[in-house]
């Protein structure tokens, strides 16, 4: 069972009974480790298949452990207490379902449904929404239970905090009235059970006799406990994992775990995992080096008997659509070389960053399948907006409208919706035109929805396409809602990048200086000089959402189909891939500007990064633009600090570094202050390996702007810059607020008070 372990594995595999720690390295071979442990000790008498106790975190993982154990052993793994943490929780509050004061048939809610439930409770509660938004709401409960806190253990410093707990303590009661419970429930209600019910804790630690956890580095803090509460004062506890790799602090993954369990529980005994067997020297040696910088690690170096392999590809354009474009054809040399589609992953730090590639890709008619998500024109945001587009392009439109017309949420409900519709039918009209038949406050909201669709129409006459969508998304209350929602980060990013794919399109079709909704005498002059048969002429506008309806709906990969795979680097983790295009490696980009004002937000990133470049197998590109379109600006980008990390004998630049004509007056965004820049005064970009360039800040007036200063809003309070772009009288920055979260404010009308 154990021959075709390396020493290190075998090690782990054979420890005696105790506490242990397996560093896993990425590619390290830990879900073999995993499985051989547990068959090890059941075919060694150790422990039978009821006395072992496994934690994973995904129920694929827990298939696929219960699989391979069963093709090692004779054995029948039915009943065996292998499972997520949700899963073993739910089953043991099932067996004790009294002793945890829960009906027989108690159900669970998924997110959705608990945000559902929310919005009940609040709606019966009288409290509005827009004060306490349901999601700011789930969010603090979820937390709470993560931390194995009820409403009476909340530390409540203001009157905003005591309503929070008071909301807490309302939805529980709901819940406990109807005999539901949430996930976090699941873990805390078992974690008290046995905390406070001895006889039932101590049957779970005779029965358990060994616990193996899997990703351990992801666990967080009521999870940890609930581990060691379960193993009582004998039971050893497996626990493999890789603290490099802990990503997930935003869903509350606690990183320190592992070092805690290390000293209080391990007591020194760590086995490491370092051989790798999926990537060649470059890519391992690349991935050490850049880890090393992280302070807060219990320390690994993966190495490998595969060789050197080839250094890192590392690519540099100008601009993130001549990037996309540099990828699409890299990618289609590969693929002519034999490669599979399947084999190659293109990685991003921020979904935004996959529409100019998904361009670039649907351009060339290469299929590709976005992993973990949806396309851009198909992501829920992006459909909104587009939503409203094609409302003020074809008020008929009656899919669009009952999209929109009560989202965001403008007092329009089901049962006005219903009279609509039955007035619609008898007057033979769209639900817009039946808007003047209906009567009451829903009539009212309906007519005053219909005649902002009117008032956008209107503007579109007047601006162009981009501005247009930018007005859309402000004024129909799509970036209040987002920005209301502290997980609306990515959505808000994704409707400034609609914008960019709006310039875009018009600057490649010929509409520059056409307003959005004008059709023009004659075919624009990209069309005209290209098209063989003559067709009517269409404004901007009608022809935008013609190519976002091809574009979200061709070149869709079929299920099975040979397909280049997308996705964020978050996504990638677990996966591995022959070719790994890394994209977009700026700083303020990656790492992410808002990791920068988070304590321990830099070596998150960096922990996302080494995850990144260990995906590769054989092939790993890195790629970067001088200027990306971020946030409807142009910004001019640095080259992110981590690739001044990697030392240069594992990197081979393709650019060549030849003189380029500098930008016009670049104003440098201060988030992408690191590495190499414009020379304005040479006219070229500097090399790599030079000294770091730090920005001068934005002058507006007589004011200086740069980030990190603190400045005072009379509406938004105090705040720091963030960001900054533009320059002069048209400069902009971005704040991040105490009280409001994160602005984009015009510096020549904002009134800003400098605080230091």
């Amino acid at each position: 069972m154990i021959d075709a372990l390396n020493e290190r594995q075998r090690e782990a595999v054979t420890q005696p009974a105790g506490h242990a720690l397996v560093l896993a390295g990425a590619g390290s071979g830990k879900t073999r480790v995993l499985i051989t442990r547990m068959a090890w000790l059941i075919q060694n008498g150790l422990v039978g298949p009821h006395g072992l106790l496994a934690v994973t975190f995904t129920n694929k993982a827990a298939r696929e452990m219960l699989t391979r154990l069963s093709a090692q052993l004779p054995i029948n793994t039915r009943g065996m207490w292998v499972g997520t943490f949700h899963g073993l929780c739910n089953r043991l509050l099932r067996a004790h379902y009294r002793e945890a004061g829960l009906p027989q048939t108690f159900q669970i809610l998924d997110s959705a449904d608990q945000l559902s439930a929310l919005k009940r409770m609040l709606k019966a509660a009288g409290i509005d929404d827009e004060q306490f938004p349901p999601r700011d709401v789930q969010r603090m409960i979820n937390s709470a239970k993560e931390s194995g806190q009820r409403p009476n253990d909340l530390d409540v410093r203001d009157p905003h905090e005591r309503k929070l707990a008071d909301l807490y303590q309302r939805y529980q009661d709901q819940c406990e009235r109807e005999g539901v419970v949430d996930f976090g429930e699941l873990l805390l209600r078992a974690y008290e059970l046995l905390l406070r019910d001895a006889p039932i804790r101590e049957h779970y630690q005779r029965r358990f006799r060994h616990i193996l956890v899997d990703e351990f580095q992801d666990t967080n803090v009521l999870q940890y406990r609930w581990l060691m509460l379960l193993a009582g004062s004998d039971t050893p506890v497996f626990a493999v994992g890789d603290d490099d790799q802990s990503i997930y602090a935003f869903r509350g993954a606690n990183v320190g775990n592992m070092a805690d369990f290390e000293q209080r529980y391990a007591k020194g005994n760590v086995i490491r995992l370092e051989q790798n067997y999926r990537s060649y020297g470059h890519i391992l040696d690349a991935a050490n080096a850049l880890i090393a910088h992280n302070t807060q690690r219990l320390g690994k170096n993966l190495w490998t008997e595969q060789g050197a392999g080839e250094p890192i590809r590392v690519c540099e354009q100008p601009s993130d659509l001549m990037e996309a474009q540099w990828l699409v054809d890299e990618i289609k040399a590969l693929i002519n070389d034999g490669r599979a589609r399947h084999e190659i992953a293109i990685l991003y730090r921020s979904n935004a960053q996959s529409r100019p590639i998904e361009h670039a890709l649907f351009s060339s008619r290469i299929p590709y399948r976005v992993y973990g998500g949806h396309r851009f024109f198909e992501r829920q945001e992006i459909k909104h907006v587009l939503a409203y587009l094609r409302l003020m392009d074809s008020p008929q439109d009656d899919t669009s409208w009952l999209r929109v017309v009560n989202f965001p949420a403008r007092g329009i409900g089901a049962r006005t919706l219903e009279q609509q519709t039955d007035m619609a039918r008898q007057y033979g009209v769209s639900l817009f035109g039946a808007v003047p038949y209906m009567t009451g406050k829903g009539g009212t909201n309906l007519a005053r929805f219909a005649a902002m669709i009117q008032s956008m129409a209107h503007e579109a006459q007047v601006l162009s396409l981009p501005e247009l969508i930018a007005h859309v998304t402000h004024h129909s209350g799509l970036e209040a809602h987002y920005l209301a929602d502290r997980e609306g980060q990515d959505r808000l990013e994704n409707l400034q990048e609609l914008v960019n794919a709006a310039a875009a399109f018009v600057a490649e079709e010929g509409f520059e200086g056409l307003p959005a909704g004008r059709i023009p005498d004659t075919l624009p002059g990209a069309q005209a000089a290209e098209d063989d048969e003559i067709r009517a002429p269409m404004s901007p506008l009608g022809a935008f959402l013609t190519h976002a309806t091809l574009e979200a709906g061709d070149n869709q990969a079929q299920a099975g189909e040979d397909a280049v795979q997308l996705m964020t680097v978050h996504a990638a983790k677990g996966l591995e891939f022959d070719v790994v295009c890394l994209t977009g490696l700026e700083e303020g980009l990656f790492p992410h500007e808002n990791s920068l004002l988070d304590t321990g937000g830099l070596e998150e990133e960096r922990r996302l990064m080494y995850v990144a470049v260990t995906r590769a197998r054989e092939r790993l590109y890195m790629t970067l633009a001088q200027s990306r379109m971020l946030h409807g600006q142009t910004r001019y980008a640095m080259r992110s600090r981590f690739l001044e990390e990697i030392p240069e004998e594992h990197l081979k630049w393709l650019t060549p570094r030849e003189r380029r004509a500098a930008p016009a007056a670049p104003a440098w965004s201060g988030a992408f202050r690191r590495g190499a820049g414009w020379n304005a005064q040479a006219g070229q970009t500097l090399e790599p390996r030079l000294p770091r360039t730090q920005a001068s800040g934005v002058m507006v007036g007589d004011q200086c702007f740069r980030i990190g200063l603190g400045v005072r809003h009379a509406r938004f309070g105090e705040g720091t810059v963030i960001g900054l772009s533009g320059s002069g009288q048209d400069a902009q920055a971005k704040i991040q607020f105490s009280e409001v979260g994160t602005k984009t404010l015009a510096l020549g009308i904002a009134k800003l008070e400098l605080l230091n």
